[in-house]
């Protein structure tokens, strides 16, 4: 019975190795462009806007990103404007009209980041490294670090931490770790323990 259970355990512990190994590659230069920057080890599919705009969107590493997730990297109507119609978009008359649609800025998404399902996040964003976001967000302003926000517009609801905690986990940066240190310390990185992990 030993040798049985010792055996699943090793298979169990080689698929967890492979699809550790194939996270790493899941986006590739071709697939997002010079715009798009995503780190190591980050997984999910979020649909992103952009109208040419020229913004960015970055994407840390070891981030978790459900479905049905929106980034808008532009597409802000102009309220200041008689009208809010995109006419340069649309309009040969109004091509070289400028700021149309318009935008407040790059998106940047830190590292270890939880986004939920359904939330949508507009331009000129920034999340903070391991940050919690509540399904179905609306995120229209930067989140702290490890804050965890939900709601329409997102609201701080806690830290995941106390603030001592965040500087000293800011400060070990194990995101940037090589990934077999990772492994050597996956135990004390996925433990309530937060006290042991950051001594």
């Amino acid at each position: 019975m030993k040798f049985v259970k010792k055996r699943i355990r090793r298979v169990r512990n080689k698929i967890k190795e492979a699809l550790f190994s194939a996270s790493r590659n899941i986006y590739t230069k071709e697939l997002l462009g010079d715009r798009y920057k995503i780190g190591e080890h980050t997984y999910g599919e979020p649909k992103v806007f952009s109208w040419g705009e020229g913004t960015t969107l970055t994407i840390g590493k070891y981030c978790s990103i459900s479905t049905n997730v929106r980034i808008f990297l532009g597409s802000e109507h102009r309220t200041d404007w008689v009208s809010t119609y995109p006419f340069p978009y649309f309009l040969e008359e109004a091509k070289s009209i400028s700021g149309h649609p318009s935008t407040k800025g790059d998106v940047v998404i830190g590292n270890d980041v939880w986004i939920g399902y359904g939330v949508t996040i507009l331009s000129g964003v920034t999340i903070g490294d391991g940050a919690a976001i509540g399904a179905c967000s609306l995120v229209i302003k930067d989140v702290p670090p490890y804050a965890v926000v939900a709601g329409n517009p997102a609201q701080i609801i806690r830290y995941r931490f106390d603030e001592k905690t965040i500087h000293q986990l800011l400060k070990i940066r194990w995101w940037d770790w090589p990934d077999q240190r990772v492994r050597e310390n996956i135990q004390s990185i996925c433990s309530p323990s937060i006290d042991d992990f950051i001594k």
